[in-house]
């Protein structure tokens, strides 16, 4: 499979007051097409950093990011901006929703911002919330959908560009079990399907088994040698 996400060597300082905050510390990962991977440890370990570094939101102090064959470092602002609209997909904890829109224009607007064309924007977002199991709940607004949906759509919105890479920030923190389950299969599927590198950090261990492998961290370092260990 292909490597659609490379972390190699990367490491994130802060000033912090007289001294430095090394947030992360000579990490290096890898996420391939159709593969998803958990990323998880304890609050302050690391992971919201890596996953913005990932997003190619922060810039690391050193190392490098490689997104669907591009590396982000050597691409301007601009660059990066557009590497980030067009080959990633971002899964915020919070869906974010714009209270104004309906599901589907959630979706569109994403697409209007790519210059896409309207028509085969409203279609396209028509095929991704069936594709989550939204397709009765199009033109309903955030405050009409439970939070499941409203994270479902979130899913979709992302799926909105065909990215090579999902990131995905703790999407069960509001949900029940059941929901936090259904969320995750549905993960899963995507994944599956779309054949995107999905990286994931959550706190909830019982979601383990949906994800490939696991990689831990600690102190701004992922854990010890393969990175990887068997999902339980």
């Amino acid at each position: 499979m292909e490597t659609a996400l490379k972390i190699s060597n990367v490491t994130l300082e802060y000033p912090d007051g007289d001294g430095v905050l090394r947030a992360l510390d000579d990490v290096s990962l890898e996420v391939r097409r159709g593969e998803f991977v958990s990323l998880v440890g304890p609050s302050g370990s690391g992971k919201s950093s890596l996953l913005a570094v990932a997003a190619t939101l922060v810039r690391p102090t050193a190392g490098s990011v490689v997104v669907a064959g591009r590396d982000a470092g050597a691409l301007p602002d601009a660059g990066r901006t557009a590497l980030r609209r067009d080959s990633i997909g971002i899964i915020f904890q919070q869906p974010n929703l714009l209270p104004s829109l309906t599901a589907a224009e959630q979706l569109v607007i994403a697409a209007h911002l790519r210059a896409e064309p309207l028509r085969a924007a409203r279609l396209r977002a028509a095929g991704l919330l069936g594709r989550v199991g939204l397709g009765s709940v199009l033109d309903k607004r955030p405050h009409q959908l439970s939070g499941g949906q409203r994270q479902r759509v979130n899913i979709a919105r992302a799926l909105m560009a065909d990215p090579a890479v999902l990131l995905v920030d703790e999407p069960t923190a509001a949900l029940d079990h059941e929901r936090s389950a259904e969320i995750v299969r549905l993960l899963r599927q995507v994944t599956d399907e779309f054949g995107v590198a999905t990286l994931m950090v959550t706190h909830d261990t019982g979601m383990l088994s949906y994800t490939d492998a696991v990689a831990t961290m600690r102190d701004g370092r992922l854990s010890a040698a393969g990175i990887f260990a068997p999902a339980p």
